[in-house]
């Protein structure tokens, strides 16, 4: 008797498991509490009318594809948000533009003009010897910014990922090699 009450108990649990199903929460129809702002949208139509006024440049639409990837980690070789190199950020930045660049920095450095430090303008690439005994340019970073004397480029530092640094930075300033024009 004991036993039959056992099984009897174990086939309601089983039994009990299978049948609650939850309900899906999809065929509800979703409700909106609260409503947008006036105050947020407001400005954001007045810089949408502006954008359609002034269009960017292609340098401006490189450099915020560029600047998509900042805090994205140093993977040597990448070229994804999981990671990317140097060379790898500038790489799929200009990709996206439909401009092809090569994929490593030394040849990149091969391509576009030579221009001197005074007439750097947003969209020109930096490219550096970092190690003591590099023979070859083994960095490149793109101008974002320049304000005054300062140029700000963005690059990908094997200890702190996708970054903007300056060109003032003693370190960055000793490795500096030269600067190209692509566009």
């Amino acid at each position: 008797m004991i036993r039959n009450i056992g099984y009897l108990l174990l086939l309601l649990i089983v039994a009990s498991c299978g049948a609650t199903k939850k309900k899906a929460a999809h065929s509800q129809e979703r409700k909106v509490s609260v409503a947008a702002s006036p105050r947020i949208s407001a400005p954001r139509e007045e810089r949408a009318e502006k954008e359609t006024r002034r269009p960017k440049s292609k340098a401006e639409n490189i450099i915020n594809t560029a600047l998509t990837f900042s805090g994205v980690r140093y993977k040597y070789g990448g070229t994804t948000t999981k990671g990317m190199d140097c060379s790898g950020l500038l790489y799929i930045s200009f990709g996206e533009h439909d401009i092809n660049l090569p994929r490593v920095s030394y040849q990149m450095a091969e391509q576009g003009n030579p221009i001197r430090l005074k007439n750097i303008v947003k969209g020109d690439l930096l490219f550096f010897k970092t190690g003591k005994a590099s023979k070859r340019i083994n960095h490149v970073g793109m101008v974002v910014a320049i304000d005054g004397d300062d140029i700000k480029f963005i690059h990908s530092t094997t200890s702190r990922g996708v970054i903007v640094s300056s060109l003032h930075e003693g370190y960055w300033n000793y490795a500096f090699v030269k600067a190209t024009r692509i566009l």
